[in-house]
This record gives C-alpha cells, sequence and structure tokens, in this order.
C-alpha cells in the first residue's frame, strides 16, 4: 500500500515552489492517455526538446511520445519494433515498445515519477529540505535525478561504479549528486548499504525503486495498458497474445504482466535475469554485463505468484548483438544477408543491452512453449544503444576489428542458436520458493516484517490488487495539488 498521508505544512511549500518554476504536475490517467493533455501545454510541447530539462516534459513521461528530438506530441499507438522472423528465428511475432522517445531515453523516468509524485503531492517529502535519493543499477537513477531537476527537488544518485560512464557524464551534467558504490549490476547489497548509511541523516529521504509500491503502480497502469494498445493496433485476425517477458531490475516493469494477464488471461509471464547471477533459477550469485539488471536478491515489488517461468540470458550474447546492431558491418550483414530494410536496422540501434536481453527472453519462450505465426509475444525496450557507445568501444578492442563474418556468426551463435536450456516453468511450489527469498533481503536486512511478507503471496487482494488501484487516488492529489497552485487555470 502507498501511503498518502498528508503533511501539510511541506505540502505548502511544494506547491509554492511549483508555482514559483511553472511546475504542472500530469496525472496517471494523462500518462496513460495523452491525448488528454489540456491543448495549451500541447502547444508549449512544441517547442521543448525531449531532453530538456524543462517541467513541461513532465507530460512526455508516456509510451505515446512522437518519435522526435524536439517538439513532439502525441501518437494514439506507442513506438514499437516488431521482430521479423527473419531476424529471431522463431515463428510468433515479437513486439517491443520502446524507451528512447521518454525524457532521457529511458522509461525509467516514469518507474521514478510513480515514486516520487506521492511524497510529493501529499508532502511527505519537503523540496526546501529533503535530497531525493535514488538507488539505482545505473537507469532509475537518471530518471530520479532528471524528475528531481524538474520538480525543483535535488537529486542524488546512486549507482555501481562498473556501470557505463554514459550513465555518470549525464548524471553530472544535470547537477545530480552521485554515489558510485562498489562493483556491477548484480551488486545490489552494496547499493542497499550505502542507502541505509543515507538514511541516518534526515536530509536524505529514499526512494528505493526495489521496495517503493509507486514502481509497479506506474508500471501495471502505464506500461501494461500500453502494451495492449500495441496489441490490439497490430493483432491479425486469430492472431492471440501468447506471451510477455522482463528482465527484472527492480521487477516494477514485471506489473506489466499483471496487467496483461487481466486483459488476456492465457498470457504467459517470463521473468529475465542474467546466467552469470541466476538468482531465481537456482539461488546463484555473480557478476554480470547486462546493465539495468539488479540480483542476487528479490524485489519487494516482484509479484512472484503471478510469473510463469524464468529465463536466464547469457551476458555474452546481449554484448555480441550489441555490436552486431550498431557497427557498419553488423548493419550490412543485416541489409544484405537478412534482407531487413533501412528504417528496421536503424531501430534496432533503439535495443540497449537490457532490451536485447528481454528480446533474446521472447525467442527462448516462444521456443519452449513452441509458439506460432498465430502467438504474439511483447516486451520492453528499457533505454536505447545511446547509453553504450563506451561498452561498444571496449568490445571492439576486446575482440579486433568487427567484420560481416562476425555479424553473421554473432547472429546464429547468439540468436539464431539460442536453446530452451537454463530457463524453468515455475510451479506454484516454485514461485512460492522465489518469493520466500526475500525473507533474507528484506525482513533480515530491510526492516520489513514476515507479516508483510506473507500479506503479499497470500492476500493479493489487499495488496498488488489495491496498489494498482491508488493510481485514482494518486490523481486526485495531483488534481488537487495543481488546483492550488493555480497555474492550470493560467494557461
Amino acid at each position: 500500500m502507498i501511503d498518502f498521508t498528508r503533511d501539510e505544512e511541506a505540502l505548502a511549500c511544494n506547491i509554492q515552489t511549483a508555482k514559483e518554476n511553472n511546475i504542472i504536475i500530469p496525472t496517471i490517467a494523462q500518462m496513460k492517455n495523452p491525448e488528454t493533455v489540456p491543448e495549451a501545454i500541447q502547444q508549449k510541447l512544441k517547442t521543448v526538446g525531449l531532453w530538456d530539462v524543462n517541467p513541461l516534459n513532465l507530460f512526455r513521461i508516456t509510451w505515446k511520445n512522437e518519435p522526435k528530438e524536439s517538439g513532439g506530441l502525441f501518437r494514439s499507438v506507442p513506438n514499437y519494433i516488431e521482430l521479423p522472423s527473419e531476424l529471431t528465428g522463431v515463428p510468433c511475432r515479437i513486439i517491443a515498445m520502446v524507451g528512447k522517445w521518454f525524457p532521457t531515453g529511458c522509461h525509467k523516468v516514469g518507474a521514478s515519477f510513480g515514486c516520487l509524485a506521492p511524497r510529493l503531492v501529499t508532502g511527505q517529502f519537503n523540496v526546501k529540505k529533503h535530497k531525493a535519493v535514488w538507488p539505482s543499477t545505473g537507469n532509475y537513477c537518471r530518471g530520479g535525478a532528471f524528475n528531481s531537476k524538474l520538480l525543483g527537488a535535488q537529486g542524488v544518485a546512486i549507482l555501481p561504479a562498473e556501470m557505463s560512464q554514459e550513465r555518470f557524464d549525464w548524471l553530472h551534467s544535470i547537477g545530480a549528486e552521485v554515489i558510485a558504490t562498489p562493483g556491477c549490476e548484480s551488486n545490489v547489497k552494496e547499493i542497499f548499504d550505502k542507502t541505509n548509511e543515507l538514511k541516518q541523516d534526515p536530509q536524505y529521504m529514499i526512494f528505493n525503486q526495489f521496495e517503493e509500491m509507486g514502481n509497479p503502480l506506474w508500471h501495471y497502469n502505464v506500461t501494461g495498458n500500453a502494451l495492449a494498445d500495441v496489441f490490439e493496433a497490430v493483432k491479425r485476425p486469430g492472431d492471440r497474445f501468447a506471451g510477455a517477458c522482463f528482465t527484472s531490475g527492480s521487477a516494477g516493469t514485471m506489473s506489466t504482466g499483471d496487467r496483461l494477464k487481466e486483459l488476456y488471461p492465457n498470457l504467459r509471464l517470463g521473468v529475465g535475469e542474467a546466467l552469470q547471477c541466476p538468482t531465481i533459477l537456482n539461488n546463484g550469485f555473480g557478476g554480470h554485463r547486462i546493465e539495468g539488471i539488479g540480483d542476487k536478491h528479490i524485489p519487494w515489488i516482484h509479484n512472484v505468484k503471478n510469473t510463469d517461468m524464468v529465463i536466464a540470458i547469457d551476458d555474452e550474447d546481449s554484448q555480441r548483438l550489441l555490436r552486431l546492431f550498431n557497427t557498419p558491418e553488423g548493419q550490412q550483414y543485416l541489409r544484405d544477408e537478412l534482407k531487413l530494410d533501412d528504417e528496421l536496422i536503424e531501430k534496432l540501434t533503439w535495443l540497449g543491452i537490457s532490451g536485447i536481453a528481454n528480446v533474446l527472453c521472447c525467442i527462448k519462450m516462444a521456443k519452449y512453449y513452441e509458439f506460432t505465426e498465430r502467438d504474439v509475444v511483447g516486451t520492453v525496450l528499457t533505454d536505447s544503444a545511446v547509453m553504450y557507445g563506451s561498452r561498444i568501444a571496449e568490445l571492439n578492442d576486446e575482440y579486433g576489428a568487427y567484420s560481416c563474418n562476425d555479424a553473421l556468426l554473432d547472429h546464429n551463435l547468439h540468436m539464431l542458436g539460442l536453446k530452451t536450456d537454463s530457463m524453468q516453468e515455475l510451479t506454484y511450489q516454485d514461485r512460492k520458493r522465489v518469493h520466500n527469498l526475500k525473507y533474507y533481503t528484506w525482513v533480515e536486512q530491510q526492516g520489513k516484517t514476515a507479516e508483510e511478507l506473507n500479506a503479499l503471496w497470500y492476500d493479493t487482494e489487499g495488496t498488488w490488487d489495491t496498489v494498482h488501484a491508488q493510481a485514482a487516488d494518486l490523481d486526485d492529489l495531483i488534481n488537487e495539488f495543481n488546483e492550488r497552485t493555480g497555474l492550470l487555470k493560467a494557461l
């Protein structure tokens, strides 16, 4: 449950800050259906760049932005890529919604909004008193720092030291305080340790994506309905929405599957993780290179009871395909050998490392369940290759100059050659085993209670269903906030 307890004094401070900085806050309903954004705001957006540090860009926290660097408005169908069988090697249709056209170039700006907004519009977070701390494996802290800046607050980003240099450069450019913790994507415990240290100082307020229920609230209501919109737009007579797969960073995106399973009850929901750190698959641990995924624990906000399958992806597959999609030689192979058109080849650069892993999960699920041409599998592309230029350079240094022969080998070995190994269809008891792993992180280390843990399993109506429905309550608070600033009326 999200706490909507109000602090009127701090709320008045937030309202005054918003008024002084021309900050109008969008509702979840507007993110879901951006055509309902006030016309006066839409007109102003025509002069605003997608990544501009401008409060108006809060209204671009949606999957339905026009794919434009500046001045874009909204479209009826979310941005997506359909990956052809010539590329994937499976007969089913794979559709992937695109995170590139969010502010910051990543959908995590939405998840961070879902965490910050409830505390902002209730006054629990005071923009003049508190610094917003964003524990992350990379993209969430970027989204949090961006939203903090737009809303007049100071952001503090915590992320592993081994994340890509582009992330650190961007965070510094936006004025965030940056704390690098030891290790790589899977070193989440070190992030939590730093978070717990900062908690001792009252100026810091923590927005932990791994436990904040605003994260699944946003994805359930916004991402879940958006992916359903894509399916409804592309489906042919007889098509079935058969499956959806999402790698588990904070597991917020997994709540997309909760919404999809309500709309399409026969849909199978898969969670992906790195083969080098197979925590869900076999309680494993280790480092890996699929940036954006955090491991060695089960996120508090993962509704494990609703997850049908776990799929482990070798990080070498994602690295090799990153180079295939983002080098001239790889693109020449895609054009000459697979006969992909230039538009699709350009769109393949919209797949970041975790997005590639998501697609590979879809392929493995399709092979396991023997999906056919009538089946559609959905996923999301968290970010694009923009954040990984340094990684591509490192791969070139490690393996040497790329060639068309390398492209042929990489496509065949790391995509077409995927097998149904290192994956498991989860029984009821399998899911309960994974859920119980939360105890060791959240109860023993992070202050949750066993009663709260049991409620996530046994009381789904009072936990997950209630949180999903709280979007309406949040929107009421946002509308009241905007009313009190008077800015909407003044447009």
